[in-house]
């Protein structure tokens, strides 16, 4: 049996703990995570209404997870909401709420949007820099092999949705000049790599699936948390971040 997206998530950020000591923290809160989002994604029924009022009853078991085991910023935040309930419905209308806030939204709002687009037959262009289906920003870009060449496509921060896009093109700012679009690669990773615009000092991570076809973009792109650390040093600032704020 093909395993869900889901558990491909879960099961390698487990095998990236054991690889990846500086990210080991940041994985075991995504694997705690992620497995809150496999329930909700599993308990969404076709038949209800599509209304995000749906995910307001898994608010209690979001906030005591993450009071629990998040991040001393996020649990904090996680304390404040716990005791304002009345607040929960406007968070979920606001994906782009603030750094912490926006957290819990995004937490809920990913497997209802990932449900949502499974199976939309949106159309998917190759130059379309944001999200075919809901309009979101990409998170990170995948590689493959094809031909003599290679297939870059780009995975949608929200709802996961994945569309083909030109290989020599910014998705921030639309340059397309091969000097102006530098790629760099560490050691430590060198499946992931910093795609930069040298025009709008921006990137985005791509996970390149012909050197670890065991890759699983959403959860590479997050253990390779050091690779942030080190564009950021060096002027470029992420063109989306991910569900962690990173």
């Amino acid at each position: 049996m093909i395993a869900s997206p889901w558990d491909q998530r879960i099961d390698r950020a487990r095998q990236l703990v054991q690889a990846h000591a500086a990210a080991r923290e940041i994985l075991r809160f995504y694997v705690d995570i992620a497995g809150l989002q496999k329930s909700i994604y599993e308990r969404l029924d076709p038949t209800i209404p599509r209304g995000t009022e749906v995910l307001l009853p898994y608010f209690p078991s979001l906030l005591s997870l993450v009071a629990h085991t998040g991040p001393a910023p996020v649990a904090r935040t996680a304390g404040e909401l716990a005791k304002n309930p009345a607040q929960w419905p406007t968070l979920l209308a606001d994906p782009h709420a603030d750094e912490h806030r926006g957290f819990f939204t995004r937490v809920l709002l990913q497997p209802y949007f990932e449900y949502q687009a499974r199976g939309s037959g949106v159309v998917k262009s190759a130059v379309q820099p944001v999200c075919p289906f809901c309009g979101e920003r990409p998170q990170v870009a995948v590689l493959r092999g094809e031909g003599e060449g290679g297939k870059r496509s780009l995975v949608c921060s929200l709802c996961a949705t994945e569309w083909e896009f030109r290989r020599l093109l910014c998705p921030n700012c639309g340059e397309e000049a091969e000097r102006k679009l530098p790629v760099f690669v560490a050691e430590e990773f060198p499946h992931v790599r910093i795609e930069a615009c040298d025009t709008c000092r921006t990137y985005i991570k791509a996970v390149d699936l012909t050197r670890n076809g065991l890759a699983v973009p959403i959860v590479d792109e997050l253990a390779s948390v050091a690779l942030n650390v080190w564009a950021d040093e060096r002027g470029y600032a992420k063109r989306q971040l991910n569900l962690l704020g990173m």
